[in-house]
């Protein structure tokens, strides 16, 4: 049973401007994406505070968002960096199954990751974590480098939309097609 701690809040920030970005594709009608609760069981409360300082997961999460965008069915996850190597670590096996079994129903996977001290933002596609996945599966490097993501999928705010990643679920798509 994994635990809670304050490790947990590192990608608070980037979900929360991923939900102000949600909430303006909802309200201009292009998606439909909800964040996925995390179901907890506190174990100590601060009555004074009013918040939980400990709890265990219930069970496994699977990805931090899923829904839909203009009828396509999409899960992401959303995964904070502080240097230019991301750990694939911090991929659960589970959730690169979910994404895998999403995929195969039609939908579209893909990771949000902000290399917070470059303040860049990337759009992972499925299939490019995937490969990265496995690769250390095969006893390959257990990371990858910022150097080796496609840049086309760098996400460059506009305005109020703090992480507009649909253009990058575009490119996605039509990389697909291709």
């Amino acid at each position: 049973m994994a635990t809670w701690n304050s490790r947990g809040l590192r990608g608070s920030t980037l979900e929360e401007l991923i939900n102000r970005t949600n909430e303006i594709y909802q309200e201009k009608g292009l998606a439909l994406i909800q964040k996925v609760p995390t179901p907890i069981t506190p174990i100590k409360i601060d009555k004074e505070h009013r918040h939980i300082t400990l709890a265990y997961f219930e069970q496994k999460s699977t990805v931090d968002y899923i829904g839909a965008v203009q009828g396509i069915p999409v899960c992401f996850d959303a995964k904070e960096c502080s240097v230019d190597t991301f750990a694939l670590q911090n991929i659960h096996p589970h959730q690169v199954r979910f994404m895998e079994l999403f995929e195969k129903q039609g939908g579209i996977s893909f990771l949000i990751l902000f290399f917070s001290a470059r303040n860049e933002i990337f759009y992972l596609p499925y299939r490019h974590m995937r490969r990265f996945w496995d690769r250390a599966q095969g006893g390959g490097r257990k990371s990858f480098k910022y150097m080796e993501l496609d840049q086309d999928y760098y996400i460059q705010p506009r305005g109020a939309l703090l992480v507009p990643y649909l253009d990058a679920l575009k490119l996605d798509l039509e990389q697909r097609d291709a």
